[in-house]
């Protein structure tokens, strides 16, 4: 270990730089609590995260939505959520009215993070009047929490992602 035999010195604290100033994460201040609050009810009226569709759906009985994937046909075919209906984008307007019934919520979801077309599909679906939410993570980390999807071919599944999925019999604690 070599010692650094300089003295110290020390800034006046009238001309030292605010903390925010230097740190990204603070230069913009956090809100006020209750806005928080607010702002963070509100994103989940939005969002569902993977794990907790797929629980829903696995409970059995009605779940009390539909899942309907927003990707193109060859997408579709290599995996898909269980019970999801096909619905590509491009398509909402003409088929929605026959595909879906209005009362029942509707949770979207395409490839994943990096794409938004089920934010696209949830628009369109909200615009006709539909009750949406996304899934966050899409399909890529419905495969990656190691759930069951159908292909083309059958039921498939992968091991779970140790990254994004937390052990076997674990709960992230969410």
């Amino acid at each position: 270990m070599v010692m650094n035999s300089a003295p110290l010195t020390t800034v006046p604290a009238a001309s030292a730089p605010a903390p925010a100033a230097v740190n990204p994460v603070l230069r913009i201040p956090p809100a006020a609590p209750a806005t928080a609050a607010a702002y963070f009810r509100a994103s989940l009226t939005f969002h569902a995260d993977v794990s907790d569709v797929a629980a829903a759906l696995a409970a059995g009985g009605d779940p009390g939505f539909v899942v309907v994937d927003s990707r193109s046909g060859p997408a579709w075919d290599q995996g898909h959520v269980p019970g999801a209906i096909h619905l590509p984008t491009a398509l909402i307007a003409e088929q929605a009215e026959r595909l879906l019934d209005p009362a029942v919520p509707v949770v979207t979801y395409c490839w994943g993070p990096g794409c938004n077309g089920a934010t696209r599909a949830a628009l369109a679906l909200a615009e006709r009047g539909y009750q949406v939410k996304e899934m966050l993570g899409g399909f890529e980390y419905w495969a990656r929490e190691g759930f069951a999807y159908e292909t083309w071919e059958g039921e498939a599944r992968r091991d779970p992602d140790p990254l994004t999925a937390p052990a076997e019999g674990d709960d992230c604690g969410c």
